[in-house]
């Protein structure tokens, strides 16, 4: 149960003394009746609230897929560069976090939220969530590089990569080439690329486990989740 006045305020009308104006005219209406006082105590997620005619919606967390930018980093704060937080305007932005990390000059899907517990879930190793990228690699990438990201690579570590699927887009003395991994290593498909003899020169994520990423974000744009996308995200794991 939630008083009504901070329900307003979580829900976008306004500061807490905005919102008593609101209730002082009579603008709200919870389950079809007037309420005035701003104590009132509501169910956050069955109740019907309407102000100015308009639906209150409360979303207990905050879900933005954002198309991250290069030279940005996946943080919540820094004292010397920007971060990811710092594109978002959201009231909420001070609570968010980056669902994993993607290095500094790498670019792509990167979902924002405050919730810790879908957090972990898409993070764990047992879940095994697949994640996408394209990269654009310096060296011809060929058949055996596709077997041996298959079998599992030694980058340094105490266990071998888990095994990963790479899809050749196009070979040549610059490569262009998809990449799933289940897991999410420092640096890792670079050291798996350093490990046969390539390097990396663009990296970009295009998915994590259901949720793609909206080719129509700009670099440093983001949007919220559609419930269908949170649905289907919170399915998949």
């Amino acid at each position: 149960m939630m008083r009504l006045d901070k329900y307003l305020c979580e829900t976008g009308f306004g500061t807490r003394s905005q919102v008593k104006a609101l209730l002082k005219k009579g603008l709200v209406q919870v389950d079809g009746e007037t309420a005035k006082r701003p104590e009132l105590k509501i169910d956050e997620h069955r109740s019907q609230v309407t102000c100015a005619g308009m639906r209150a919606v409360y979303q207990e967390h905050v879900y933005l897929m954002m198309n991250k930018p290069q030279g940005v980093l996946s943080a919540t704060e820094d004292r010397r560069q920007k971060t990811v937080l710092d594109l978002v305007e959201e009231k909420a932005a001070d609570r968010l976090f980056p669902v994993g990390r993607l290095d500094k000059d790498t670019e792509g899907l990167l979902l924002l939220t405050d919730d810790g517990e879908l957090a972990h879930a898409l993070l764990s190793p047992k879940k095994h969530v697949d994640k996408v990228y394209e990269a654009e690699i310096q060296g011809q990438v060929g058949q055996e590089h596709v077997r041996r990201f298959a079998e599992g690579l030694d980058i340094g570590e105490k266990r071998p990569t888990l095994p990963a699927k790479l899809e050749i887009l196009s070979s040549g003395e610059t490569s262009r080439v998809r990449v799933t991994i289940r897991e999410g290593k420092f640096h890792q498909i670079k050291r798996m690329f350093q490990a046969v003899g390539c390097q990396v020169t663009a990296l970009r994520r295009l998915s994590m486990g259901s949720l793609c990423l909206d080719e129509g974000l700009e670099p440093g744009a983001y949007r919220a989740l559609s419930p269908e996308e949170l649905e289907r995200l919170k399915e998949h794991i």
